[in-house]
């Protein structure tokens, strides 16, 4: 792997990654990131990345829908390899707007798996970012398995299952060879404030009601960011060409539970709110329609060939995360401005 395409590299999870990959890893060659720069994609997530290694990080603003754009990008840096993270990723969005999802998670996951089916003779791997979502809703026992059938709930999990299945064709079809991982919920740096951790977080810093989903019963898995990288890097590295691999937190908690968790420390590093604790900020709103009981992952698969684990506990995760929220501020006021605020402003005022 010496050009590795990272599309969506300016969001959460992928600059967290081209981080990883540049900081902590003996990876030696070039990192082309490819980023359209919606409302979720910042630059700023990597300020500083350039100039630290020379040569070795480029940045293109491209979309992925964009044939020509990407066919470039592929003839100008020699792609032998391509992480693939673009993906419109927000439940309420898709609700709201899945025209959006069904175009760039399925049209522009095609066009790259074209593209790299043309350069087949140089392609070293295609993986592809995927999540539980596919998988629907557990009850309250059992753990999503790589051979749980996929029965996605929203337009967004719908779109992340079929680009799944166009990748996974492929390889048995062209024989590209792929690899594809499923990950549990991620938190921690750079997460766009929409989601419910960097939310949580956000609002109670600043004292303002901290709105949950129905009863607040719902249960996720929680992964660190940086252990999803090093999960991702390793299937690149070891995984098995057109082989699925789960990777989990194995840590599943009630939103609520996450919420007070979240209050509390906040409490802990910000005191002086008179007395009065942050849980009081806790509003629960109409829930999310299809909205998915439990995600819990079966990571043995990943853990059995390359013996990776998850190295962060949530405690340690979420002090870390919070840390990093109250000395980025600037980061958070640029990206929580315009079109973004008014859309949560919306939300919330429709599910009161």
């Amino acid at each position: 792997m010496k050009n590795i395409l990272v599309t969506g590299g300016c969001g959460f999870i992928g600059s967290n990654f081209i981080r990883y990959l540049l900081d902590e890893t003996n990876f030696e060659g070039r990192i082309i990131n490819a980023d359209k720069l919606t409302y979720a994609g910042n630059v700023e997530s990597l300020a500083g990345i350039g100039e630290a290694f020379p040569g070795r990080y480029h940045f293109v603003k491209a979309d992925i829908c964009d044939l020509s754009a990407m066919a470039g990008i592929f003839e100008t840096y020699e792609i032998d390899t391509i992480c693939h993270f673009a993906a419109e990723s927000h439940v309420d969005r898709s609700i709201m707007k899945p025209d959006a999802f069904i175009y760039s998670n399925i049209v522009g996951t095609f066009r790259l798996l074209e593209l790299a089916r043309s350069c087949s003779n140089k392609l070293v791997l295609f993986h592809h970012v995927s999540t539980d979502e596919v998988f629907g809703s557990l009850g309250e026992t059992g753990l999503f398995t790589e051979s749980t059938p996929y029965n996605p709930s929203s337009p967004y999990s719908a779109s992340k299952a079929a680009s799944d299945h166009l990748v996974r064709s492929y390889f048995t079809t062209y024989g590209l060879p792929v690899t594809i991982s499923n990950c549990s919920n991620n938190y921690g740096p750079y997460q766009f404030p929409e989601k419910l951790i960097p939310l949580m977080i956000l609002n109670a810093i600043e004292k303002k009601p901290l709105p949950v989903y129905g009863e607040g019963t719902n249960i996720r898995d929680w992964l660190y960011v940086k252990d999803h990288c090093s999960a991702v890097w390793t299937i690149m590295k070891n995984g098995r060409r057109g082989e699925t691999y789960n990777i989990g937190g194995e840590c599943e908690k009630r939103n609520i539970d996450v919420v007070r968790m979240v209050c509390d420390l906040v409490d802990e590093m910000l005191p002086g709110s008179k007395g009065k604790p942050r849980r009081d900020l806790v509003a629960f709103v109409k829930d999310r329609p299809g909205h998915d009981l439990r995600y819990a992952m079966d990571f043995g698969k990943l853990k059995r060939e390359t013996g990776w684990a998850p190295a962060e506990t949530f405690e340690t995760g979420i002090e870390k995360t919070i840390k990093w929220y109250l000395e980025n501020g600037m980061w958070v006021k640029r990206v929580r401005s315009g079109e973004y605020m008014n859309w949560m402003k919306q939300q919330y005022e429709n599910r009161q």
